[in-house]
């Protein structure tokens, strides 16, 4: 099966990087994204209303992956279906920017919370059929450099954009009627980008599971019972939970610098952008297209490294360490972005993955959605501190990271 698969190998990954290079155009925009932080700031927006929003997509991408997993489960080629939902989730953004023009200033923030909730619904659905879809198609010996290359066009994509950004923030700060054609042009991007999925080759598997009867009830239960028996799996998931620490650092982080150490707005949300996205170039070239070090390998580095980022933002903050800190913040991003699709695929042993893809950010969603909100709401009572507010916060998330690490060890990715 894996030499079948590897004859459409150049196919899939020049459609798939064609679908991610587009999507990489919009990113910036709508996720882990500095953009969003200085545009929710600038409409006076607290801290716990940011901090809202990682959590209000981790929500999305937690509660609705069972229901994708439950719809897609007796269909034995999946790209139609990952084709129709890349396709409602950039509706979602698209149609956000359009009506921003239409409403009152007043009515903005609730506005954009309410297309957030769709656009992270939509995400949750479009998400685990997309990463089974991504370690279906390629063989488990040519996965992570399939997703490698995928992603190098996806974040060269974020690199361009994120120019665009420093000019547009530059030119025209963050004016409703300028931001409102930024979020349209992420969500035409994002329609268009996902045209690319037509073109790839998806092979019936021979091991995919027979036709499933069961109610949707029925269905989750049992993959959840299965799931929480497979203790291989659960130690990958404690360990993979820093990246919730990572994901609120990068929520935060560009307002840090902002407010505390000079660092303009638009470098804030251009530059700091790509220097995220020329760390994540960087590992999907070495890690990812060339393949370098072990996936378990990767799976350290990637502690290692947000080890060292968070300790530079507590010792030696300033002007030329927030773009080193970004720089390293792309990297440990793209490093577990990189392994954790064919980690899940490896651990649960199975030929559709999906139930696993679905139900793994349920059994994460208490960190997710409670570490970025707790975060925004401590700094809103530790405001009195100024910088000590975060230089605290961030020492706790360093002690987090050390029990995430510890279960990185005890992972175990063959018998």
């Amino acid at each position: 099966m894996d030499n079948r698969k590897d004859k459409y190998f150049r196919r899939n990954v020049t459609s798939v990087a064609a679908v991610e290079f587009f999507w990489g155009l919009g990113f910036p925009i709508v996720l882990e994204s500095t953009f969003l932080q200085l545009f929710l700031k600038n409409l006076g927006a607290s801290s716990l209303a940011i901090g809202m929003v990682p959590s209000i997509f981790i929500v999305g991408i937690s509660f609705f992956p069972p229901f994708a997993g439950y719809l897609s489960r007796n269909a034995r080629l999946k790209k139609r279906i990952v084709l129709l939902l890349h396709l409602i989730s950039g509706l979602s953004i698209f149609l956000f920017g359009w009506t921003l023009l239409l409403v009152r200033e007043q009515s903005i923030l609730p506005l954009f919370f309410l297309s957030y909730i769709i656009f992270s619904l939509c995400m949750g659905l479009t998400i685990p059929v997309w990463l089974n879809y991504l370690v279906r198609i390629f063989s488990e010996k040519k996965a992570v450099s399939g997703i490698g290359y995928m992603m190098l066009f996806q974040n060269i994509g974020k690199i361009l954009c994120s120019f665009l950004i420093l000019n547009v923030v530059e030119k025209y700060a963050f004016s409703i009627p300028s931001c409102s054609a930024v979020f349209i042009v992420t969500g035409l991007v994002f329609i268009i980008g996902s045209f690319g999925f037509a073109f790839t080759k998806e092979l019936v598997d021979i091991e995919d599971p027979g036709v499933d009867g069961r109610n949707f009830f029925g269905h989750t239960r049992s993959s959840l019972v299965e799931i929480l028996g497979n203790k291989r799996f659960l130690i990958f998931l404690i360990a993979d939970l820093d990246f919730y620490v990572i994901i609120t650092i990068l929520s935060f982080y560009a307002n840090y610098a902002n407010q505390y150490f000079g660092v303009s707005q638009a470098l804030a949300a251009g530059a700091f952008v790509g220097c995220i996205y020329a760390g994540s170039v960087t590992v999907n070239i070495f890690l990812g297209a060339l393949n370098y070090l072990t996936l378990k390998e990767k799976f350290i580095l990637s502690k290692c490294l947000s080890f060292f980022t968070v300790i530079m933002l507590i010792i030696i903050p300033g002007n030329w360490s927030f773009f080193l800190i970004s720089y390293l913040l792309g990297c440990v991003r793209a490093i577990r972005n990189m392994v954790y699709a064919p980690s899940v695929k490896l651990l649960s042993g199975k030929a559709d993955a999906t139930p696993y893809f679905a139900l793994a950010p349920l059994l994460t969603l208490p960190i997710g959605v409670g570490y970025p909100l707790l975060f925004g709401k401590m700094l809103d009572i530790l405001s009195f501190m100024g910088e000590g507010s975060y230089r605290f916060l961030f020492a706790v998330s360093i002690i987090f990271l050390a029990i995430t690490f510890v279960f990185t060890l005890l992972t175990r990715y063959r018998q």
